[in-house]
């Protein structure tokens, strides 16, 4: 086992000056909440988790340069008027992924949890609801070769690389740990408050199901007909690929006030650092308060991290770089 360690690259428009306090202590969550932010903060890791955890959890690899292997996809806009708020939950009730709240572990594979939530989506909307299919993200985390830099998943990867590969060798289905579904089951447990104990490398790659899968390998794989990328930085074009096709995965620089959001609409507040970059679903968006449009989002910490799993991001104001890259694609 190993700690993961990043450094960011990526550069956002979010400074701040430093209030040099103890990230996990409760001094920071009061300082935080005296700062009148969108947003209330609160504990959802132990006091004594060191902040190598939190930067293990993260680990893209994305950056905010448009990918030369996607095309780009551009929505023929008519000017219709969208509603105020769109959630994929309700409008595909049906599609039980849309609802899930997965849990990476101690492992910094948020880029192919992301991938495979919304590849599991997509294959359920695009079945009229009736698939409900889960691709596996073990799968693409031990397999996907050209997604990682160091050949392990759990130390990053790079979901449109992911989603490439979902048109090019496609994937095989997997539910959560132990859940004996599908060909790969995720292989590690569920995060607990001391999870961060010691951090998991991904297993090689096996083009082969587990055992005591009911179904073999290459006759499991799954395909996409296409994958793209959406417009850089235009809101309204991310809003039309959602409602029309379902959610996206979006990528974002956190800052270490991030790990105490409970709930609200998320900017950094002051002091806030960049501890590294995440991988994320987006189901949709809103307004809170009538002064706060945000898009809704499911992270892969579990559903006792936030709101319940979820979190809430500025919307439209490209707030530390969440629409600058935005993948997504069909099934076949």
């Amino acid at each position: 086992m190993r700690l993961a360690f990043i450094t960011v690259a990526a550069v956002v428009s979010c400074t701040f000056a430093q209030p040099g306090l103890n990230i996990f202590s409760d001094e920071y969550i009061e300082f935080l909440n005296s700062q009148g932010l969108p947003w209330k903060a609160g504990r959802n890791f132990a006091k004594d988790t060191p902040l190598s955890h939190i930067q293990g959890l993260l680990n893209s690899l994305e950056t905010s340069s448009s990918p030369p292997e996607l095309e780009s996809m551009y929505h023929e806009d008519n000017g219709e008027d969208l509603p105020e708020e769109f959630d994929a939950r309700k409008k595909w009730s049906n599609c039980e992924s849309i609802r899930e709240i997965r849990d990476q572990s101690a492992c910094g594979s948020c880029w192919a949890f992301s991938s495979s939530s919304v590849m599991s989506d997509r294959v359920c909307i695009h079945s009229g609801q009736k698939n409900q299919l889960r691709i596996s993200a073990a799968d693409i985390m031990e397999c996907c070769d050209s997604c990682t830099d160091h050949g392990d998943g759990c130390f990053g990867g790079t979901a449109y690389l992911a989603f490439k590969q979902w048109v090019d060798s496609g994937f095989v289905s997997g539910g959560g740990y132990h859940s004996a579904y599908g060909c790969k089951p995720y292989p590690f447990p569920d995060c607990n408050p001391h999870c961060w104990v010691e951090n998991y490398d991904a297993p090689k790659c096996k083009n082969e199901c587990d055992k005591g899968s009911q179904v073999k390998y290459e006759k499991d794989k799954h395909y996409a007909k296409e994958v793209y990328m959406i417009i850089s930085k235009d809101e309204r074009q991310i809003q039309l690929e959602l409602i029309k096709n379902g959610p996206v995965v979006a990528h974002f620089t956190v800052y270490d006030d991030f790990q105490t959001y409970q709930n609200g609409v998320y900017t950094p507040a002051p002091g806030s650092e960049p501890v590294g970059r995440h991988s994320v679903r987006i189901i949709g968006w809103g307004t809170e308060n009538d002064t706060h449009p945000y898009w809704l989002i499911t992270n892969s910490w579990n559903k006792r991290w936030g709101d319940q799993g979820l979190f809430k991001i500025m919307r439209g104001k490209n707030v530390c770089g969440i629409e600058d890259q935005i993948i997504a694609g069909l099934p076949q």
